[in-house]
């Protein structure tokens, strides 16, 4: 990919999988805008700006650094074809949990952040005509395991959001994919406190990136909706 090269945001894009993702696509040619509570992690990580990436101060509870960033990659790129939400928080609130501070902030970073650059992303995706959406949901938006309702119920919206994205896209060309993987191999997967598989069985973090350009490259004709990705077995649900 050269010049005309998608142009792709990445929220978490300083996290185990974000930064996975963000490799991956810059092996492969794509411009990105990634977005980060603190942009030194970006540079640490990816070096400095260049003309194919740059960094952007985004905090999933300030709607006005989502306006800015979005307004910053079209001042930038002067196109937006893709975005992939990437960015999640997990911390635990189990059912009988009394913790309304902690469940608003899981909803403000596991949904409403998503659907708010979802919502400014919308007219560059669908003027692109192939516009491409990403959402890094988990095996956790599809079954309850444990207790810790309070990932478990924003994963769920933020599925819910990802089909609701792809109804009001599909006839203009914007596709909405969810990827949900079971265990992966990044610092918080390793630490949960409800892991039961050893590190070494986990899914690659480059294994997930590999399935998001996927997502961001099959043809508006062969959309996939969700995929599942597991890496110990279960029965289908």
């Amino acid at each position: 990919m050269t010049g005309d090269s998608p142009v792709v945001l990445v929220s978490g894009s300083d996290g185990g999988i974000g930064s996975a993702i963000v490799a991956d696509l810059l092996t492969h040619g794509y411009r990105l805008s990634l977005g980060s509570l603190d942009v030194g992690l970006l540079t640490d990580k990816f070096g400095p700006e260049t003309p194919t990436k740059i960094y952007q101060p985004f905090d999933a509870f300030d709607p006005e650094s989502a306006r800015a960033w979005v307004a910053r990659t079209v001042d930038t790129f002067g196109q937006i074809d893709g975005l992939v939400n990437a960015l999640g928080l997990g911390t635990r609130v189990t059912i009988m949990d009394d913790n309304d501070p902690i469940l608003d902030k899981l909803w403000e970073v596991n949904v409403k952040a998503p659907l708010r650059l979802t919502r400014l992303c919308m007219p560059f995706l669908e003027k692109c005509g192939h516009g491409r959406v990403v959402n890094i949901v988990s095996l956790g938006g599809k079954r309850i395991r444990n207790v810790a309702v309070g990932y478990g119920v924003t994963k769920f919206a933020l599925m819910g959001l990802t089909h609701a994205t792809r109804t009001y896209g599909w006839d203009k060309g914007i596709r909405a994919t969810a990827i949900c993987p079971g265990w992966v191999r990044t610092q918080r997967g390793m630490n949960s406190p409800t892991l039961k598989i050893a590190h070494d069985k986990m899914i690659d973090p480059d294994t997930i990136a590999q399935l998001v350009r996927t997502a961001l490259e099959l043809p508006n004709n062969a959309a996939i909706a969700e995929m599942l990705v597991n890496c110990e077995f279960e029965d289908l649900f």
